[in-house]
């Protein structure tokens, strides 16, 4: 499974949603490679600090003789890498334009990785560009972060228009895995309302697993550390454990 984690509004838990779901594939064993497209650079951050990331998913995608392979970096969990970035990666779309192979160019480095890692996730840009349509390319699925917020459909429109022009022809296999939806504070009524607008548009797409608003999905951050380690009894542990789940059954009962 490659899934990338996309939605072009900012603040919907992109970042929280691949560290977490990484973290959660590691822990259950699999071995699993997170790979940051997002110049901001915050999954890696999550786990890395700026001193040890020398070179980037930038290097890797923009520089024909670096692969991912020498990029990767550990973890400080078992079964967990991370392919890091840096906010170089923001002059790549200006690098790669004119380019016939452009969009395929992240697709050819996982390529390289084949039987390296049983699972890969790719936290993406809060944007629509060439770095997400990257993502959307080399990806096997696609899982969607909505935050429990009177915008929270905002633009979406435009996402799964993006979709179906990626399944037209650069990647007719993609799928989408799921809509999560996050930062969801059951105690008001608005964020009841907007869960069941989500479900309305989305039907059965929708992901069971709820994640719950939580300071301490906020704090792990800071640590270095997944929800995992840094709150194992947390409602962020549970929710992402339980969403990792899901995730598994829906890959593993579409490919039975």
């Amino acid at each position: 499974m490659i899934v990338a984690i996309a939605n072009q509004k900012g603040g919907v838990g992109k970042t929280t949603t691949a560290v977490n779901l990484a973290a959660a594939l590691a822990l259950r064993g699999r071995r699993t490679l997170l790979i940051d497209l997002d110049p901001q650079g915050n999954s890696s951050i999550s786990f890395l600090t700026h001193d040890l990331i020398q070179r980037s998913t930038y290097d890797a995608i923009a520089d024909p003789n670096v692969s991912l392979a020498d990029i990767i970096q550990p973890a400080p969990l078992e079964n967990l890498f991370i392919a890091p970035a840096r906010i170089a990666l923001a002059k790549l779309e200006s690098r790669l334009v004119g380019e016939l192979d452009a969009h395929f160019k992240l697709k050819d480095k996982i390529a390289q990785l084949a039987g390296q890692f049983d699972h890969i996730v790719i936290d993406c840009p809060p944007a629509l560009g060439l770095l997400t349509v990257n993502a959307l390319v080399a990806a096997t699925h696609l899982l969607i972060p909505i935050q429990s917020s009177y915008f929270a459909l905002e633009g979406t429109d435009d996402l799964l228009e993006t979709i179906e022009k990626v399944r037209q022809r650069p990647n007719p296999a993609l799928r989408i895995l799921g809509v999560v939806i996050t930062m969801h504070d059951k105690r008001t009524a608005l964020a009841r309302d907007i869960r069941d607008q989500i479900q309305k548009v989305f039907g059965g797409k929708v992901f069971k697993t709820v994640i719950s608003k939580s300071v301490r999905l906020e704090e792990s951050p800071a640590y270095k550390e997944s929800i995992f380690t840094f709150a194992p009894e947390s409602p962020g542990a549970t929710d992402y454990y339980s969403l990792c789940e899901e995730v598994i059954e829906r890959v593993e009962a579409r490919t039975a």
